[in-house]
């Protein structure tokens, strides 16, 4: 064996170590929601936790949220889960989202890599531009998708998907099946409610979702009205062939599986009772 061959043996054992370290799934492919909503099945997860031991106390200033990478890899080594959610709405910082994402990575077992999908300040509270940067900072930290919520109307819509466009992102949708990115965007009053069959039109979305929360709270605390429309939402994401995203819980996850909702996420000491109901209700 020539010095060049015995080189280009050790490039080749070296390369083949690290595929085997890091399966292809891990390096920016397809990731484990992604297979299942191809497939039409539903895909569960978790919120991931603050793990800031203080407590909100009222008339103080909320502690600021503790993310790291340990409490990551736990996430990461549970098989329940396949995808995470971080929601960084109420406290944008971006070093959170790299911290989660590599926690996750450490802990990476065999076939598909979860799924990471980060929730930012919405346009109406930040503004265009602070969410443009966003949208592409949590990319370039390796979340799978970014969530922007309390979309308001059909053109802020159509602005918010231009910013994944804009980052140059392969959005996974009906019209681009082998896109790796998310691109989740949730209406969460009525005026954007109204106008979610236009929305679940557009090309480049991913996911469309009702906060049904805010919506409650929109519709001043009327909980049939905030069903209503996120059962009208759902209707608009199957026409569309879109999954739709809903909290769930372990007494109406079942529920939720059979009414069609693809993304089913919880938190709390319930949530993997939440996931073991779903799965089975789920046949997985």
């Amino acid at each position: 064996m020539t010095q060049t061959t015995q080189v280009r043996f050790v490039l080749a054992v070296a390369a083949m170590t690290l595929c085997s370290a890091f399966p292809a799934s891990a390096q920016g492919g397809r990731h484990a929601a992604l297979e299942l909503w191809a497939q039409g099945k539903p895909a569960f997860g978790v919120y991931v936790p603050n793990e800031n031991p203080q407590r909100f106390v009222r008339g103080q200033p909320p502690p600021k949220a503790i993310y790291t990478r340990e409490g990551a890899a736990k996430l990461g080594a549970n098989p329940l889960y396949d995808f995470v959610f971080l929601n960084l709405e109420g406290s944008y910082e971006p070093a959170a989202a790299k911290t989660v994402v590599d926690g996750l990575r450490s802990a990476q077992g065999s076939g598909l890599r979860k799924t990471v999908i980060v929730r930012i300040p919405s346009i109406e509270s930040d503004g265009v531009e602070v969410t443009r940067t966003r949208v592409k900072e949590v990319l370039a930290a390796g979340a799978d998708g970014v969530t922007i919520p309390h979309i308001r109307s059909l053109e802020e819509a159509r602005t918010a998907l231009g910013f994944f466009q804009e980052a140059k992102a392969s959005v996974w949708s009906p019209s681009n099946p082998n896109g790796t990115v998310i691109a989740m965007l949730m209406v969460e009053d009525p005026d954007a409610v109204a106008a979610a069959g236009q929305i679940a039109d557009l090309k480049g979305l991913s996911v469309l979702a009702c906060g049904i929360g805010s919506l409650r709270q929109a519709l001043k605390g009327d909980a049939a009205g905030a069903e209503a429309g996120t059962q009208k939402v759902l209707a608009e994401t199957k026409r569309t062939k879109l999954p739709n995203m809903l909290t769930a819980s372990p007494q109406d996850v079942a529920q939720r599986v059979n009414e069609g909702f693809l993304g089913l996420l919880g938190s709390g000491a319930s949530v993997d009772d939440m996931i073991q109901a779903g799965r089975q209700a789920a046949g997985r």
